[in-house]
């Protein structure tokens, strides 16, 4: 069996989640519907909707059940940008982190785009971490009348660095403006509160805790007014509509409840792991570079799961190919365009020049790794980066084949 080291990118469905999932598909019934059947999905929904809340420390009405995370992040953004623009015309301005996913990025992009928005990209330092200090300018300075919303995840998908949200919030706060935050990495790895935050808006997902794919869920405080991206039945607070996957939600809570019920005890078993693939890595590769915040300098700085390194003079996705064939699955975090990778943006914003942040692996443990899967990857990974280090990085493409990549 393949060691899987890419939990950041969805981790195996968890044994409550998937015995809620069988459970409840197996039964027919649209919650919107007033028979028998409609009343016991719809039962079903609004319990898994509490017990989501309890795991994420929200009111059970501040639950809006979406398709996943990149829909979360859509609804959020979009629905802030314009629900505040149309109280307001000079509120024009998003104040965003230049390291979110994509799915906050290229929303913010179109709505600069399409909808007359400007994007001011705050900036962060070395480990992935806003700068506080460049928001405070942009909220004193800049004129925080402009200020539509400002969005900062919770923690990196690549590099794991935990954002400062109380900082970001508080700073916000001070002028009235709302913040979301992508917390699809943090919800189920680190505590995560939204009562306590003071945030607007979270967005988590599923899948990263051990729920199924294709459904996710808006934390929207109560007193929030969000212009919805899409309309129909009025489904969610009439903010979301849509039909809403019963079963899906139910595993979603069930993994919910399972992830935070140990959370602790969980997290540093992982935490625990990571420093085990850290250290090896390091002795074995000591020209590879931790990126993010170093767990031992900073604990709580860092996702428990997660280890990011760049490997000198090798294509990511050549280690990538070399590490799988050897039956280890990781990741190079970098987006990748007609076979030709391209760096991070998450990299380039920390300051690292292309042909480094070109050499990216991301590996990341959750609720399935073991001792076992360090061991396997510490075996594999000297032929495979000296193999990869070999290819080189000749014409910004790997020169590694494998069955897939054959035609």
């Amino acid at each position: 069996m393949p060691v899987y080291l890419d939990h950041a990118a969805t981790t195996p469905i968890s044994a409550p989640a998937l015995a809620a999932l069988t459970n409840t598909i197996s039964r027919s019934g649209n919650p919107s519907s007033l028979h028998g059947a409609g009343r016991r999905a719809r039962a079903t929904v609004e319990a898994s909707r509490e017990t989501i809340a309890r795991a994420a420390g929200a009111h059970p009405t501040e639950v809006i059940f979406t398709s996943g995370g990149t829909e979360a992040d859509n609804l959020a953004v979009k629905g802030l940008f314009w629900s505040r623009r149309d109280a307001d015309p000079r509120r024009t301005r998003i104040l965003v982190s230049t390291v979110e996913h994509a799915a906050v990025q290229d929303t913010v992009e179109w709505l600069e785009r399409s909808e007359g928005a400007e994007a001011v990209w705050l900036p962060v330092d070395e480990t992935g971490t806003l700068d506080l200090a460049a928001l405070k300018r942009e909220l004193d300075d800049g004129g925080a009348d402009s200020v539509a919303l400002v969005t900062c995840m919770w923690a990196n998908n690549e590099v794991g660095t935990i954002q400062p949200i109380a900082g970001v919030v508080a700073l916000a706060a001070a002028h009235g403006i709302p913040v979301h935050s992508d917390a699809v990495q943090a919800f189920g790895a680190v505590p995560l509160n939204f009562k306590d935050s003071g945030l607007a808006a979270v967005s988590i997902s599923g899948h990263k805790i051990g729920g199924p794919v294709g459904v996710g869920a808006l934390l929207l405080g109560r007193d929030v007014t969000l212009t919805p991206v899409q309309h129909g039945g009025g489904q969610e607070r009439s903010v979301r509509s849509g039909t809403l996957d019963s079963a899906g939600i139910a595993a979603f809570a069930a993994a919910a409840q399972d992830v935070t019920a140990n959370l602790a005890a969980e997290s540093a078993r992982i935490a625990g792991l990571r420093d085990a693939l850290i250290a090896a890595v390091r002795e074995l590769v000591p020209e590879a570079v931790l990126r993010g915040t170093d767990p031992a300098a900073r604990p709580a700085g860092r996702l428990p799961g997660n280890a990011h390194f760049t490997f000198p003079g090798c294509e990511g996705d050549s280690l990538l190919f070399l590490l799988d064939m050897a039956g280890i699955e990781s990741s190079t975090g970098s987006a990748c365009t007609a076979g030709v990778p391209r760096p991070s943006h998450v990299l380039l914003a920390m300051g690292l020049d292309e042909d480094t942040a070109r050499g990216a692996q991301r590996f990341s443990l959750g609720h399935t790794s073991t001792p076992a899967d360090v061991d396997a990857f510490v075996a594999a990974l000297p032929q495979a980066y000296a193999r990869a280090k070999q290819a080189g990085m000749a014409g910004h493409q790997s020169s590694i084949q494998t069955a897939s990549t054959h035609r």
